[in-house]
């Protein structure tokens, strides 16, 4: 089976076209005013309306409270929603039994034992998103983690890689990991939230040929 992509960050229709154009399986669209790739929601439900039917919407998200939750969820009605903060897996596993959408979380991987506290996420997520520990953001900082970490694990949850992935490392990463889907977000751009569709393409042609 093909790898799938998820191009996060998205904030343009011209950015959005080169995600499907390069045959990205998922856009990302982040609702966290901190981030330099915040959209706010009416832009954002725009966007998911770009991409409907031809990639996955993945909403992301950090720590909102349930009302702005439940706000942009209504909003933007993804496919997915991608938890990107401290989220507890009670709260996430809540919002998965009650609302029609994959659910995501996204984990920092330090360690091997980061890998044996995931596992209280099972029941709880449809994917675990394995990324660079977070730094003064959550995501989308441009930092890989050891992939060796990832080597030979027995994963007991659907899982992707992201954390520093460009077209240069990407085919590496996926031999190194096995990884069924990669995220990438700064990887992509040509300044902090600004996408680039050349190196959207380029990242999505050297996935595939991995």
């Amino acid at each position: 089976m093909a790898v799938q992509i998820k191009i996060c960050g998205l904030s343009t229709p011209e950015t959005v076209d080169a995600a499907l154009a390069a045959g990205a399986t998922h856009i990302g669209l982040v609702h966290y005013e901190p981030s330099p790739r915040h959209v706010a929601l009416d832009l954002a439900r725009e966007l998911r309306e770009q991409a409907r039917g031809k990639a996955k919407a993945v909403l992301l998200l950090v720590n909102a409270d349930p009302e702005t939750t439940g706000r942009a969820l209504n909003a933007i009605q993804p496919d997915v929603v991608q938890f990107h903060g401290n989220e507890t897996p009670q709260w996430i596993g809540g919002i998965r039994r009650s609302l029609p959408y994959e659910v995501w979380k996204a984990v920092g991987l330090k360690d091997a034992g980061t890998l044996t506290r995931s596992e209280k996420y099972i029941g709880k997520v449809d994917r675990l998103l394995f990324d660079a520990p977070a730094k003064a953001l959550p995501g989308g900082n441009g930092t890989a983690f050891d992939w060796s970490l990832l080597s030979g694990h027995r994963h007991k949850i659907d899982w992707a890689l992201a954390g520093g992935l460009t077209a240069g490392n990407v085919a590496e990463a996926i031999r190194a990991t096995g990884a069924p889907l990669v995220d990438t977000s700064s990887g992509v751009e040509s300044a902090p939230g600004v996408k680039d569709p050349q190196r959207i393409a380029d990242f999505c042609r050297a996935a595939f040929a991995a």
